[in-house]
């Protein structure tokens, strides 16, 4: 279906997974996007840190650590980043610690990343929007408008923006949309303040050369982590020997407030008592918004009275994978296709 010719523009807040396949659809059924990101690039929680020390420089993904792609949609969409250089399959060596014995996992997954990081796929999507105008970046949206001309978009560093629009979806997580929804809609607002969503500390760890373990990755069933990685096992990756550390998402709620410093003492603690060696160097990032326990399975949502929609892994699934077919869902209810 193609708009009609006087169609307002899509307004699209947020170039995570969901916001950038949601504009993507879009694009491709003929209708003019522009997609708002709050941050420097896009990608949101698929992203990676890179940083220059005493050392030379590192990279290490602290979000999202790999994708799996069981839908068939999403594995063609998989085929295409790794056709762009953009994706490979990860082939690491799993285990998994329950306190007292080390055990591999059995069930055979092909697991993904970005390459050469992880933000790598989003880099990707974003590049595909056309004109610079489409992806505004270092713009933080902090009140959507509906009047019955459309829609406006009030940031905080640009004030009103100019056009009006016809839709606008929110592709964030669910408390940084329920508070912009707010003031427009109540049954949209009560659905994001359902989702419970849950922090995560993470912490990248340097080293002066490579560090052998028996795995590349490990979900740590007990203490304070829960999952480690060996960053610099996975394809592309230059710089120095980098691991990430995975708090656990109870020990992270418990501590989210507390101080880099007492996080990545006892993370790194707990590292060293898997076998681990002191690091050179280590960096904290607090993601506020982690997870989603439970994740909501509706797919996405929309409204076709006030033309507004919400899309994100939080309302499919919790992964990778549904932040995307999340996305194409709330762009197949724009078009009227799905």
């Amino acid at each position: 279906m193609t708009p009609p010719a006087n169609h307002h523009p899509v307004a699209v807040i947020g170039a995570g997974l969901a916001g950038l396949s949601c504009a993507h659809r879009l694009l491709a059924a003929g209708y003019s996007v522009h997609v708002f990101e709050k941050s420097r690039g896009p990608a949101g929680r698929m992203s990676t840190r890179r940083a220059e020390d005493d050392a030379g420089p590192w990279q290490c993904d602290h979000g999202a650590q790999y994708f799996t792609a069981r839908d068939p949609a999403f594995r063609a969409e998989v085929a295409r980043w790794e056709a762009a250089g953009a994706a490979a399959r990860w082939d690491a060596r799993l285990s998994s610690f329950d306190g007292s014995a080390w055990s591999t996992p059995q069930t055979p997954l092909e697991r993904f990343v970005g390459t050469p990081r992880m933000t790598a796929p989003a880099g990707w999507l974003a590049s595909g929007l056309g004109n610079a105008g489409a992806l505004q970046l270092q713009t933080t949206v902090q009140r959507i408008e509906r009047s019955a001309a459309g829609w406006r978009i009030v940031s905080a560093e640009h004030g009103e923006h100019a056009p009006t629009y016809g839709t606008v979806v929110l592709a964030v997580p669910a408390p940084q949309a329920a508070q912009l929804l707010a003031p427009v809609s109540s049954a949209a607002t009560a659905l994001a303040q359902s989702a419970r969503m849950r922090g995560s500390w993470a912490v990248m760890l340097r080293f002066a050369a490579p560090v052998r373990m028996d795995w590349d990755g490990a979900f740590i069933n007990t203490g304070p982590l829960r999952w480690v990685a060996r960053d610099s096992s996975k394809p592309g990756r230059q710089g120095q020997e980098t691991w990430l550390l995975h708090a656990s998402p109870e020990w992270s709620e418990a501590h989210i407030e507390d101080t880099a410093d007492s996080v990545t003492a006892e993370l790194v603690q707990s590292f060293t008592a898997l076998g681990g060696p002191a690091p050179l160097a280590a960096t904290a990032h607090r993601w506020r918004y982690a997870d989603t326990e439970p994740p909501l399975t509706m797919g996405c949502w929309w409204d076709d009275t006030l033309h507004l929609g919400l899309a994100g892994d939080w309302l499919h699934g919790g992964k990778v994978e549904g932040a995307w077919l999340s996305g194409q869902a709330v762009a197949g209810r724009i078009i009227g296709q799905d």
